[in-house]
């Protein structure tokens, strides 16, 4: 029923074009949806939904509102072709769930087969309590490599669309930075907190074995934390401390970490991404395998993260 009425208002705030209000009602459903997500025990889920929906896509949407001006500029070209080639992808992705089960029955093959083994064996097999981790850093290890490449493949294709407008000028003044440096609780409570969001992003790291968390989650956390600092003390005291090119390489490091450990498996005998190879007892060989490459997503995620923000926030909007 809440998130009923929060759709409907919603509704009704885009027919007044209050789009500003309609992110932050995006950023309040997001942090109910990672309650919810909670409530369900699926705290893996609701962790990257905090941090992502709640935390970095607000900021990034507001930032991207603040670009735009206030009048719409006429289209260069007729926008039936975009509409075909949107309409041709949408229906071909629906033909294509055709040959799924049904969504949620419990009679699906992967409710008797895969999962039951996953749920059984994992302890036995990876030798770590969290089977989510398990699943993702090994089972499907090859699956999760591919989504890190696309994670860095979107942050390509962002940066391409981004590189190149116009840019902030270096300033230090200006009213915003005023009004900023003029609210002491905002800048000594960023300075408090962040050093906490960077522990506990480590922590869900490193701890992504045992308990809910791992490379994403903690990627995204991480990346939060500096999107704070830009935030309260300017983007330009952030980038002397992590320079946009070093955040652009941590996007394609991540990458190479993920890959170089499964080449490391494989010079030492092994399966690519064999993490037996790592260690003389199996379940070490996992938890050192796994370990490794979260790390990769972890640089990866913080990367694509940070480099994305300072591509918004270092733009400014186009003269009308």
């Amino acid at each position: 029923m809440l998130l009923t009425l929060l759709a409907a208002t919603g509704l009704g705030l885009l027919r007044i074009r209050n789009l500003f209000a309609v992110v932050m009602l995006a950023g309040v459903y997001s942090l109910l949806s990672a309650g919810l997500f909670t409530v369900m025990d699926a705290v893996d889920v609701a962790f990257t939904e905090a941090a992502v929906g709640a935390g970095i896509s607000t900021v990034l949407f507001l930032g991207a509102l603040a670009l735009c001006g206030h009048h719409e500029s006429k289209p260069g070209h007729t926008p039936l072709l975009p509409l075909f080639v949107v309409s041709l992808t949408g229906i071909v992705l629906v033909y294509g769930t055709m040959d799924m089960p049904p969504f949620g029955d419990a009679a699906n093959p992967v409710h008797h087969h895969v999962a039951d083994h996953y749920l059984e064996e994992s302890s036995h097999e990876i030798g770590i309590p969290n089977v989510v981790t398990s699943v993702l850093a090994s089972y499907r290890g090859y699956d999760t490599m591919g989504e890190t490449t696309v994670v860095f493949a979107a942050a390509v294709g962002v940066m391409i669309l981004l590189v190149g407008g116009r840019t902030r000028r270096r300033e230090t003044g200006g009213e915003g930075g005023r009004r900023m440096r003029e609210e002491v609780i905002v800048r000594v409570g960023a300075k408090i907190l962040a050093p906490f969001i960077i522990t506990f992003a480590l922590y869900v790291h490193f701890h992504g074995d045992y308990s809910p968390g791992g490379g994403f989650q903690a990627g995204v956390i991480l990346a939060a934390a500096f999107a704070l600092l830009a935030l309260v003390y300017g983007l330009d005291e952030v980038q002397r401390v992590l320079p946009p090119w070093f955040v652009r390489g941590c996007a394609a490091m991540g990458v190479v970490i993920y890959a170089g450990v499964g080449v490391v498996t494989m010079l030492l005998g092994h399966n690519y991404l064999g993490y037996n190879a790592l260690a003389h007892d199996p379940e070490h060989g996992q938890h050192y395998g796994i370990l490794a490459v979260e790390l990769g997503v972890l640089v990866t995620v913080f990367g694509v993260m940070v480099s994305v923000f300072y591509l918004f926030a270092g733009r400014r909007r186009k003269a009308q």
